[in-house]
């Protein structure tokens, strides 16, 4: 089937929820600046601003890791809809805040916005076919990675005028997106979880599930020093700035166009092969800046890394939630949401501190790791699973 024809027999809901993704990312400016903006409106100190951010990362990751929990106690869309609107206050609040409340209010910040990814994603898993999950997710990323594209220099502009306004465009795209949610989203017939037991002793009785999370927190960390240190390799070599920003943008252009096509295309391919090969790619595209850690070799290594990414993040995605027992499949998003963010904490710690000591190790041991993951999921093999939700609607919500 076309491409495109298979976007239109998506249910209209999906379509629209989609839209709102589009929008919202689009308007999620006021975190990406929110360092400049402590620093340069608030007269906070480097550090004192490194706290607070550090307190919006902490409760992203919080939030990530028991948002899925809230969306099968109460309903996916309930939970969507919730973290959405209390996003949207935190971000109204932060320019009124006295400067004592603002890590407060960044830690609840990050909790409404990491509670929203794995509801949202657990929607969009339980709303499509098992054989067109990873297909749906694929184009779930690509609206939120289309806005992600807009975000940045649309902050920019604002923020060169009133920095209060950035907070205001991110607490109305949130918006959107939670009246999306309420208004399209149908609500749905909440599973009654039949077995006894908890997501905790399912995943002692899911060996491949949890090698998978695991070895997705180590690709994560290997992968995110694109972020924490590429630019400082890049520095060193005697590129200019811009020149990191033109390939982690292009990087973006790419997945917009690929990754949901891609999905389409490989969806019939087991999904821990096509994540193993994920990996594997971040893996030789990390060893390409061992070796050429100069603008070329970057550029080289990005083309790798976001083919990489593009095989993995959205067929990972899809599998644990074909993993998760009925009833659990926000849970287990909500476990893959934190495991997929976890680079985020790790790797400019990590990264760091090897660059500092050990620079020409970092990324040859960076390449090992993810290879090494790429072996471990291999080996773990793959539960057969009857995947939840596969009726064209929410399994959870209300």
């Amino acid at each position: 089937m076309n491409f495109w024809r298979r976007i239109a027999d998506l249910p209209g809901w999906l379509k629209a929820v989609m839209l709102g993704q589009l929008v919202s990312s689009a308007g999620a400016l006021a975190w990406i600046y929110l360092t400049l903006y402590l620093v340069d409106d608030r007269g906070m100190s480097a550090q004192q601003a490194g706290f607070a951010a550090a307190a919006y990362g902490l409760g992203l990751l919080g939030g990530n890791l028991g948002g899925g929990w809230i969306g099968d106690r109460f309903g996916l869309r309930t939970a969507a809809i919730g973290s959405q609107l209390t996003w949207a206050a935190a971000c109204l609040a932060m320019p009124v805040v006295p400067n004592s409340g603002l890590a407060v209010t960044a830690v609840i910040a990050g909790l409404c916005g990491g509670a929203s990814r794995p509801n949202l994603s657990a929607l969009v898993a339980t709303a499509m076919p098992a054989d067109r999950r990873r297909e749906g997710i694929a184009l779930s990323r690509t609206a939120s990675n289309a806005g992600f594209t807009i975000g940045p220099p649309l902050g920019g502009l604002l923020a060169a005028y009133d920095f209060s306004l950035v907070f205001v465009v991110d607490a109305v795209s949130s918006l959107v997106l939670a009246v999306v949610v309420w208004r399209w989203v149908p609500p749905a017939t909440r599973v009654v979880v039949k077995q006894a037991h908890g997501v905790w002793r399912a995943l002692r009785q899911d060996r491949p599930t949890v090698v998978l999370l695991a070895a997705i927190v180590v690709v994560d960390t290997a992968y995110r020093q694109l972020f924490a240190t590429m630019p400082l390799l890049l520095r060193d070599a005697g590129s200019p700035a811009v020149a990191y920003g033109v390939l982690i943008g292009l990087s973006s252009v790419v997945i917009v166009l690929l990754e949901a096509p891609l999905a389409v295309r490989l969806a019939g391919h087991q999904a821990r092969r096509v994540i193993a090969a994920g990996f594997l790619l971040v893996g030789l595209g990390l060893a390409v800046l061992g070796v050429w850690p100069a603008l070329v070799g970057a550029a080289m290594a990005v083309a790798v890394i976001t083919a990489g990414e593009m095989l993995y993040k959205p067929t990972a995605t899809a599998h644990v939630a074909d993993a998760a027992p009925e009833g659990m499949v926000g849970r287990y998003s909500s476990l893959y949401a934190a495991a997929s963010i976890s680079g985020m904490f790790l790797a400019p710690a990590l990264g760091g501190t090897a660059y500092e000591h050990v620079p020409a190790l970092l990324y040859p041991a960076a390449a090992v790791l993810a290879l090494a993951a790429a072996a471990a999921v291999t080996a773990a093999g793959e539960r057969a699973v009857l995947p939840s939700g596969s009726t064209g609607r929410p399994s959870s919500g209300s």
